[in-house]
């Protein structure tokens, strides 16, 4: 019996994960534990969860990993700091602190944190060969090729390999300084959003606008090649010479000041994150061909930063010549823990894979679950109302109850999601076909700008009845973007055409408003009874009152908290927000019952908007 424990740490989304003969036993990121989003500390509560839930202690561990070579990244930052002499001095001095007391002692990091009991080696893997593992060995297929795009690990930015069996072959690579997840991360800060946090709201921002930078961002910032391959002018950005991600080159190149956070949208923010998406999707999808066009593999495994782009994975699934995709639902650096764990138990020691072709990453549903006792005690701490069921099939049923009548749900139930979606158990719930639905979530719960889409959730067997999907594309995921079905667009009236930027909000494009983005788009996620039998029952149940197998899920939190971890997590964002209805396990709450509790203003300030 071999375990493994893999971990990343001190750049930023920590992680721990422990495998078992190659099995995924437990994983969890850090910022759940510590409630410090992406912390980027050592993930010692993450640790102690995975031992725990394998019921293991540190003797027993056969090996750690860690999930990039701490060494070449510091002669990367060396040579760069060099190379840009003097304008680099500054930057790299800030950054020497953290490398000269943590990052270049990992072993003893690691020795500190386990207090001396460790008797296993210490592996080290490279960034990217941590994130081509996590995407190829937990995937359903024997060979694929496999794609990874992220910032920078050491000096890889993007690199493609094939996997085949338990061996991951790495064919080519580009190098730092030309990054694609660098070059988003740069138009992330210039719009005025949190970089390595904020990506997403770019993604989220762009169908507001219209493309009209597309053609000045590829002659003056990036040259793209017919292969995929591309190079970042480096006369426009920041990140190897200072703190920033862009210099005063770039905003004179768009004729305007850097966004200030947390002032009003503008039509241009809105069409500067159009034309990056756009240029973003074509390069992925010319690497995609390229990519196929020397391996001819039918299937693809994605992962890195930019594999959360779900609406690039979208266009990838719809225009590129494979046939399947399969996304590693932790795709940044959070994912590197598992990855690195795979690579030594596959490559190091040489073991035999199996391939399931239904789901080795369990759903992602591997984090921390709580029993009747632990969520007795929360409700008891805070006097809090609350009713029992015996019979998980009575929740689901009243679940669903209560979404068709409008309630928002807070549902807490079973393992914990790893990565950065939630997926049923740590879920926000509430009903897609209603037209209130998307501001009062983003406004009155999850504090969050108003232009933000819901996800939505719908049963694995009906989802080609509401989006256009082939069969047996599923996404269970969410890690995929899809146009809405024909048979449930509304057409829009002269007016409502004629909308523009957050304007477009004010039209109703479907019959299932709450999920439809301005482009008649959505970003799925399949449910199968298989994987979640208790969330596929609330949908099914849901199905039976209104003849909809759709409802909305978005993450358990408010804006700048990570996914609550534990029933007091839950319970505090259930009583600070607009929330109706809370479900811990076989346990409902209703916000009429409840007593105010003290501290909001103090809850709510822990929470920087950013």
């Amino acid at each position: 019996m071999t375990y493994l424990l893999g971990i990343s740490a001190y750049y930023h989304d920590s992680a721990a994960v422990i495998i078992k003969d190659g099995e995924i036993i437990a994983a969890a990121q850090e910022e759940r534990f510590t409630r410090i989003k992406q912390d980027s500390e050592f993930p010692i509560n993450a640790v102690n969860y995975c031992l725990k839930e394998a019921n293991i202690i540190p003797e027993d561990i056969d090996g750690v990993v860690y999930y990039e070579k701490p060494f070449v990244k510091f002669e990367r930052i060396l040579e760069t700091a060099m190379a840009y002499a003097p304008f680099s001095l500054k930057s790299f001095i800030n950054a020497m602190p953290v490398w000269l007391n943590k990052k270049l002692f990992i072993p003893r990091e690691i020795d500190k944190n386990f207090d001396k009991r460790l008797k296993c080696p210490i592996y080290f893997t490279t960034h990217h060969e941590s994130h081509c593992a996590s995407a190829f060995y937990p995937s359903p297929f024997e060979e694929a090729a496999i794609l990874c795009l992220d910032g920078v690990g050491e000096w890889d930015t993007t690199t493609w390999a094939i996997g085949k069996g338990n061996k991951i072959e790495i064919k080519e690579k580009i190098e730092f300084p030309h990054s694609l997840g660098l070059l988003y991360s740069a138009f992330t800060g210039f719009l005025g959003f949190k970089v390595n946090s904020g990506e997403y709201k770019v993604m989220g921002l762009a169908p507001y606008g219209e493309p009209i930078y597309k053609d000045l961002i590829l002659e003056k910032l990036v040259d793209v090649k017919e292969d995929g391959s591309f190079w970042l002018n480096q006369d426009y950005f920041g990140y190897c010479t200072t703190d920033y991600m862009f210099n005063k080159k770039f905003e004179e190149l768009f004729n305007r000041a850097a966004r200030k956070p947390e002032t009003a949208l503008s039509q241009n923010d809105m069409d500067i994150a159009a034309s990056l998406q756009v240029v973003t999707e074509e390069i992925i999808l010319k690497l995609a061909n390229y990519v196929h066009l020397k391996t001819g593999l039918k299937n693809l495994c994605l992962a890195g930063g930019c594999a959360l782009n779900c609406v690039s994975n979208g266009n990838l699934l719809e225009k590129s010549p494979f046939e399947n995709i399969w996304v590693q639902p932790a795709a940044g650096d959070a994912g590197g823990a598992l990855g690195a764990a795979l690579t030594i138990y596959y490559n190091a020691f040489d073991n035999h894979r199996f391939v399931n072709e239904k789901d080795s990453q369990k759903g992602s549903l591997l984090g921390p679950k709580y029993n009747d006792e632990e969520i007795i005690t929360t409700l008891n701490k805070f006097n809090a109302k609350y009713t029992k069921y015996e019979k998980e099939e009575d929740v689901c049923k009243i679940i669903a109850r209560y979404i068709a009548d409008g309630k928002s749900i807070g549902h807490f139930a079973g393992r914990m999601e790893y990565g950065p979606r939630a997926l049923g158990n740590r879920s926000i719930l509430a009903d897609s076909r209603n037209r209130e639905m998307q501001k009062n979530l983003n406004l009155a719960i999850k504090k969050r700008e108003s232009f933000r889409p819901f996800a939505p959730s719908c049963l694995e067997e009906d989802v080609e009845k509401f989006f256009d999907i082939k069969k047996g594309k599923n996404s269970p995921y969410m890690l995929l973007t899809r146009p809405i079905s024909n048979n449930i667009k509304t057409e829009l009236t002269e007016e409502e055409k004629n909308y523009k930027g957050i304007d477009k909000l004010k039209a109703y494009r479907s019959t299932l408003p709450a999920i439809t983005h301005v482009n008649y788009s959505a970003r799925i996620q399949t449910v199968s009874k298989d994987v979640n039998p208790r969330y596929w029952n609330i949908i099914n149940e849901f199905k039976r009152l209104t003849d909809c197998s759709v409802i909305v899920n978005t993450s358990f939190n408010i804006r700048g908290e990570p996914i609550v971890n534990t029933p007091e997590n839950a319970y505090k964002c259930f009583m600070f927000t607009d929330l109706d209805v809370l479900v811990l396990e076989n346990y409902i709450l209703l916000k009429e019952d409840q007593d105010k509790i003290d501290g909001i203003e103090q809850y709510q300030s822990q929470f920087k908007l950013d």
